[in-house]
């Protein structure tokens, strides 16, 4: 039996080596200290491409919302500064590329956008597991992790034509940069630059969502953001999703298949933007969910702050983790019966061949067809998590009682199983 988990894991040595060669550049003026306000950013980014539409501003209050938190709430250190920088200019040049191709190909915002499935759980619920099942099938479309990464193609890219597309090379140095800041990140969601992936990087295109907040110590963006309007970042979302279908040369007849946890939040503003939406939620024993959550979390933050607090950090996902179940409780009212299936994470781990036999009758949909690529799909994640994610509550100084008291009404009303060698391991 493995050894209890107690303390959180340590960041790799590349981080600190990074660290300090960024301080050494900045004292040997090699490198100035970025510039993280939002006009000086919108400019370089705007210097950079020689455009200037952003697209509508409903991008702008999240932004200065994030920059406002980065300063007052992460404590980022140098590698932090720079990664930061470097990610909120990409995010930017991305949305003045977007708007050229727009208006450069006025048809992909014609596109339709059918029907889509929309698979709705908290942060570690199997979402991505079932997101993979379903992107197995080719009938339905979904998107791969170079397109996350990069919604928008690069001016010159053209369609049909994979040897105009650079952004698979971008996903792999981002991959492989992320391996050596922290294996254990890779490890916990492993995913490769053509492996199917969530639409995270739709929503960051109007900096928008929980990525940022599992990613940088920011709870005073992350507490706005759960109260503002999402609908904003969503019609981004919806408009990136047409791009990507136009530029992967696919049916606009094709359902998307939707999958981030950010929806558990925003399922409102989810169904303003694709009303016929059908929507899979998966649901996991809260003692599993909070510590999976809480580790993910944690094995990010480290990389771009010397100062999180375990503490801190387990107490603001348990939070996380009920607020994303009331939202989801509360917006499920507003769905018909008839467009809701749910799936219990321990029904996939026991039989996952009659869960999605489930799903697809749900869907109205023959799975037949889809079996064969679904077992490869099953065969192949074994041997891309070859290293278990291990965790526990008490490395973030969590308990089993605490998660429990508030989730207990959760673990009723879905009829979830709580495991007891959870309870004790999480202890």
């Amino acid at each position: 039996m493995p050894k209890a988990i107690t303390k959180p894991p340590r960041r790799t040595a590349f981080i600190g080596a990074l660290n300090r060669s960024l301080t050494l550049g900045r004292k040997l003026g090699l490198m100035a200290e970025p510039d993280l306000t939002r006009q000086a950013m919108m400019d370089r980014a705007a210097e950079t491409t020689g455009l200037s539409d952003f697209g509508d501003d409903s991008f702008v209050e999240p932004l200065d919302r994030l920059l406002d938190s980065l300063h007052r709430d992460a404590r980022l250190n140098v590698a932090g500064e720079f990664t930061a920088d470097k990610q909120i200019d990409k995010v930017l040049k991305d949305r003045l590329w977007a708007q050229q191709w727009f208006a450069e190909n006025p048809e992909i915002l014609t596109r339709a956008l059918p029907r889509p499935i929309a698979i709705v759980g908290p942060m570690r619920s199997g979402t991505t597991r079932m997101h993979r099942l379903l992107a197995s099938d080719h009938r339905l479309s979904h998107l791969r992790a170079f397109e996350t990464i990069s919604p928008v193609p690069w001016p010159g890219f053209v369609p049909g034509d994979p040897s105009t597309d650079h952004r698979p090379q971008l996903a792999r140095r981002i991959q492989r940069i992320a391996r050596l800041a922290n294996p254990r990140t890779l490890n916990i969601h492993p995913t490769g630059p053509y492996e199917t992936e969530e639409e995270l990087g739709l929503l960051v295109n109007s900096f928008w969502g929980m990525k940022h907040e599992a990613q940088w110590m920011v709870k005073t963006y992350g507490r706005w953001c759960e109260d503002a309007d999402g609908r904003p970042a969503y019609a981004q979302m919806a408009r990136l999703l047409k791009l990507i279908g136009w530029s992967q040369q696919s049916s606009s007849l094709k359902p998307w298949i939707l999958k981030t946890p950010q929806h558990m939040i925003d399922i409102k503003a989810l169904l303003a933007t694709f009303p016929d939406a059908r929507m899979i939620f998966t649901h996991r024993d809260p003692l599993a969910l909070v510590g999976s959550a809480a580790s993910l979390a944690w094995n990010q933050t480290i990389i771009y702050s010397d100062q999180a607090d375990a503490r801190e950090l387990g107490r603001e996902w348990l939070r996380k983790t009920r607020l994303q179940i009331d939202r989801m409780r509360s917006a499920r009212k507003l769905i018909p019966a008839e467009r809701m299936i749910d799936i219990h994470y321990e029904d996939m781990e026991r039989d996952w061949e009659g869960a999605m036999r489930r799903v697809y009758r749900f869907l109205g949909m023959d799975i037949e067809p889809a079996l064969p690529a679904m077992r490869a799909y099953v065969k192949r994640s074994r041997l891309l998590k070859r290293h278990p994610h291990r965790y526990s509550l008490a490395e973030f100084k969590l308990t089993p009682e605490q998660v429990m008291d508030e989730m207990q009404d959760y673990v009723d009303s879905f009829g979830i199983t709580v495991e007891p060698k959870l309870r004790r391991r999480a202890g």
